[in-house]
């Protein structure tokens, strides 16, 4: 009788023990590995099932065990919203934890690179703030700035011809915006990015290979005209109505006299322009030469852009700035309406 009862007892030890060890085993597996302030790069590619996931996990030393983080993951019905993405996760994160994370994707944000390019700016100011930035050496953004066979696959770069007079053959192509490219991006990276941006932007205008083709321009003339109109406005009302007197002034044959091309053949900004800086000899001064520069003097707004492919209809041969800060322009039809708009513009100074 005491043999049986003794039997008894150690049957109930052994079940007790291995029911002890078995929730000690499984609560040993379902908390969290040792904490850590290390954290560890998990990436999920896309379709990747919760199984693997899970096996991932552990592999990554994440969790403890695969097999009951997918038993968690089916009573709690939990796995099928997993975003893929690569994820920052600390070693001893609980289960309830990693899996809002994973529902949430939230992924670890990637380091980028992100950079500001003013309307109006030239290639050597994007140079300049480009390598101040950190973004670029400067004297290899403009080395290759003038290498438009690199970027050939971009269309309207293939249509800039061989041309000894531009100072830089990319002048005006570069699309002034913010940009946001992967950290390490090489100096190459970000004018592709901007030549791209540039395609994409005459490409979202309706209708404009046909407009294009009504003006009788090329995209290089186009993007030239932009430039001077983005370099002379301020108000963005009136772009249209100087495209006009542009247009105006070349289809009488008289000379552009667009103090902006004297300012970039110079390649400084000055207050005021001089005489002597007028009769500098270069094609890019529109002061001795009638017709359109070479080429673009800066980088075109999008609403430059259109208001040279669309200039309002006027019979405008000349403009001048008030001098009352507005940044507004007087125009007039003939040189006498001309002279007394400069008048006026003197006395608004005042």
């Amino acid at each position: 009788m005491k043999a049986k009862y003794f039997r008894r007892f150690i049957i109930l030890m052994v079940i007790l023990v291995v029911l002890a060890g078995s929730a000690l085993y499984v609560w040993q597996s379902t908390k969290p590995v040792t904490a850590s302030t290390e954290p560890v790069i998990f990436t999920i590619d896309k379709g990747t099932g919760t199984s693997q996931i899970a096996d991932n996990l552990e592999e990554n030393g994440i969790i403890r065990n695969s097999l009951f983080f997918k038993v968690y993951l089916k009573l709690n019905n939990e796995g099928a919203g997993f975003k893929a993405g690569t994820y920052a996760f600390v070693p001893g994160q609980s289960y309830k934890e990693i899996v809002t994370a994973l529902n949430n994707g939230d992924v670890q944000q990637e380091e980028t690179l992100k950079f500001t390019i003013p309307e109006g700016y030239t290639l050597k100011q994007m140079a300049e703030k480009l390598d101040t930035e950190g973004a670029t050496v400067k004297e290899l953004f403009m080395d290759i700035v003038n290498q438009p066979e690199l970027f050939s696959s971009i269309p309207i770069v293939a249509e800039i011809k061989d041309n000894t007079d531009y100072l830089f053959k990319l002048e005006g192509y570069l699309f002034p915006e913010t940009y946001e490219l992967a950290k390490g991006s090489t100096a190459e990276d970000i004018i592709v990015r901007m030549l791209t941006e540039m395609q994409e932007k005459l490409d979202s205008i309706p209708d404009f290979e046909a407009k294009l083709k009504a003006r009788g321009l090329t995209v290089h003339e186009l993007l030239t005209v932009a430039s001077l109109i983005e370099r002379e406005v301020v108000v963005p009302e009136e772009r249209p109505l100087v495209a006009s007197v542009i247009y105006n002034r070349l289809e009488s044959n008289m000379r552009l006299q667009i103090d902006a091309t004297v300012q970039y053949l110079l390649g400084k900004q000055k207050e005021r322009l001089l005489y002597k800086d007028l009769e500098v000899d270069s094609p890019y001064n529109t002061y001795r030469n009638t017709g359109l520069p070479p080429g673009p003097i800066a980088a075109p707004s999008l609403s430059s852009i259109e208001a040279a492919l669309s200039p309002e209809t006027s019979d405008y041969l000349f403009y001048v700035t008030k001098k009352d800060g507005s940044s507004e322009h007087l125009f007039a039809k003939t040189y006498e309406e001309h002279l007394k708009n400069i008048e006026k513009s003197k006395e608004s100074a005042e």
